[in-house]
């Protein structure tokens, strides 16, 4: 089964934390980080995440999380369509190759993969560089992170919110402004539903 996103959020916690700490974040960090009120509730996550093959830890020892490598994780060929501005919207420009992606990180629906562009969605753990695994799909929820055509010929990565009678695309940096779109000049072509990043 995949990730909840929750549980996505806090393995893409544990990754940056690791990258930019070099030893991975205790629980209590992971807690406050996320606001869960108990400890209980972050070694929930955790055991979902290490009995999916995400990580490992040793027990009874504090700042024990490891990442399990991909390769150790079963994979499926997955098509890497081009680029996706995580800043202001980009010409639609579709380069189509494939990649490996574990399977966990799929959903049942189509999925696809997109190189990130930009700084826009850092608070959502999301960099430049990074690829993003997304659910082709044409319905979002509000909060849910989207790949968003604008006007048939530019696209973009952000926060999807209906907003009145139009839908904001709000980016998840706070140095930058939200777009506001009218539906009909919107499709979108999908929702985030997992990341990978290299080292």
């Amino acid at each position: 089964m995949p990730l909840t996103r929750r549980q996505r959020d806090i393995l893409a916690f544990i990754e940056s934390f690791l990258e930019t700490q070099g030893y991975s974040p205790a629980l209590d960090e992971i807690a406050r980080h996320f606001e869960i009120a108990s400890l209980n509730g972050v070694h929930k996550h955790l055991r979902v995440l290490e009995e999916r093959g995400f990580i490992s830890r040793l027990s009874n020892r504090a700042r024990s999380i490891r990442l399990v490598k991909p390769a150790q994780k079963k994979m499926r060929v997955v098509p890497l369509l081009g680029r996706i501005a995580a800043g202001q919207p980009i010409e639609a420009v579709e380069d189509r190759a494939e990649v490996p992606v574990p399977e966990s990180l799929l959903t049942r629906g189509n999925n696809y993969v997109l190189r990130v562009e930009g700084d826009s969605m850092i608070d959502e753990q999301i960099r430049d560089g990074d690829l993003i695994i997304v659910e082709q799909r044409s319905l979002a929820h509000n909060g849910e992170t989207v790949v968003a055509l604008i006007d048939g010929e530019r696209t973009t990565l952000k926060k999807f919110y209906r907003d009145g009678d139009r839908v904001r695309l709000q980016p998840a940096n706070s140095a930058l402004p939200p777009i506001y779109v009218d539906p009909d000049h919107l499709r979108l072509q999908g929702v985030v539903v997992g990341l990978m990043r290299k080292y």
